[in-house]
């Protein structure tokens, strides 16, 4: 089943953002201007001395210094900042990459991004609505497919019920399970 980033935040189409969202800066921890970050990014190694991110909404470069694992998360520092002082500035702020610098997925692995907003419908071709959240479960995603009328259908990632993702047509073909939709809910 699809392979996602652990967190949508743009989008390797020419016309979305040019920014993915890697992890998320929590505090200082030390007195050496480390930061403890949560990790959204399904490929980590990007995160290594020397590569480039970006910091909060208005994306200020920042260079990693030196990284290293620290319970769930991971400790980074960056060039120019040696304190907690320092480094506070990027509390609660998003880490960014750059889209052209995102990792090409295998074949039929998407990253949540190229799933938001695409076109659903169903074995005969009947419109069920669009993509408009991924809610991530600890056994496999939901994909919460609003109809035109506001109703929603919770769909699980799995083969039996996802038959096929076209990001170029903007469209996902599913297999509605019996107990998926309520008769009377397909109204799109």
């Amino acid at each position: 089943m699809p392979r996602q980033a652990k967190k949508p935040a743009g989008s390797l189409a020419a016309s979305g953002p040019a920014f993915l969202a890697v992890g998320k800066v929590r505090r200082p921890h030390g007195v050496s201007g480390d930061v403890l970050v949560e990790v959204y990014t399904d490929f980590p190694e990007r995160l290594q001395p020397k590569a480039v991110i970006y910091a909060g909404e208005a994306h200020v470069p920042i260079t990693i210094q030196r990284q290293r694992l620290h319970n769930d998360g991971i400790l980074l520092a960056f060039d120019g900042f040696t304190t907690p002082e320092q480094v506070g500035r990027f509390r609660n702020q998003i880490l960014y990459i750059e889209v052209v610098d995102a990792k090409e997925l295998p074949e039929g692995e998407f990253y949540y991004h190229e799933l938001l907003g695409l076109s659903v419908i169903n074995e005969t071709g009947e419109s069920l609505g669009k993509v408009t959240e991924i809610m991530q479960t600890g056994a496999n995603d939901v994909y919460v497919v609003t109809s035109e009328s506001g109703q929603e259908i919770l769909l699980p990632a799995i083969a039996q019920v996802i038959l096929e993702v076209d990001i170029e047509s903007k469209q996902m073909k599913v297999h509605l399970l019996p107990g998926l939709v309520e008769n009377g809910d397909r109204n799109s």
